[in-house]
């Protein structure tokens, strides 16, 4: 089994999973990018979706620099990982405790495919967030982990408490996870 981690691009985004509900990729998901239209996308064609986080990541490119990951696995992708300032991800700012502005916010780090969830994929991938936003001298980053589903975007709260994060803020549901770096 070949394990490559690739940052993200407009090309491989396309080749993304998908799934048989709604969003149905991570290719599709708006909610952490604009969180006001979020609803209104449940209806959206798929093409208009992707349109739409095609530009966003451009955009982020552009302002940012690499903001996501992508994992394969014999050449085929199996997860998923996108992060970036807060303020590029609006939906983070909603909450009664928001990411710090020191911080760099995950919004998903996602295993697609079940029979490589719990194989390790998902830390390989936070290994690679780790090691880029070291080399751009980032402090911190943080995101929001789920304490009853493993099966949200960012991931379970045992799997950053396992990678050396802590909870900066506990809610009934999930906590804002931290990592100094």
């Amino acid at each position: 089994m070949k394990i490559d981690i690739l940052n993200l691009n407009e090309e491989n985004l396309l080749y993304i999973p998908e799934e048989n509900s709604y969003p149905f990729s991570c290719k599709y998901c708006l909610y952490w990018e604009f969180p006001q239209e979020f609803l209104s996308f449940k209806h959206a064609k798929k093409e208009v979706l992707l349109e739409k986080k095609i530009n966003w990541l451009h955009n982020t490119i552009r302002l940012f620099g690499n903001c996501g990951l992508v994992a394969y696995i014999d050449g085929k992708i199996v997860g998923y990982a996108q992060y970036a300032p807060s303020k590029l991800l609006p939906a983070s700012l909603s909450y009664q405790k928001q990411p710090d502005d020191d911080a760099i916010f995950i919004s998903c780090l996602f295993i697609a495919k079940k029979q490589f969830q719990r194989a390790s994929i998902g830390s390989k991938l936070l290994l690679a967030i780790i090691d880029d936003l070291r080399k751009r001298k980032i402090k911190a980053i943080e995101t929001f982990a789920s304490k009853n589903s493993s099966n949200n975007p960012s991931g379970p709260i045992e799997f950053y408490l396992k990678n050396g994060f802590y909870s900066c803020k506990d809610y009934k549901d999930f906590s804002l996870m931290r990592l100094e770096i």
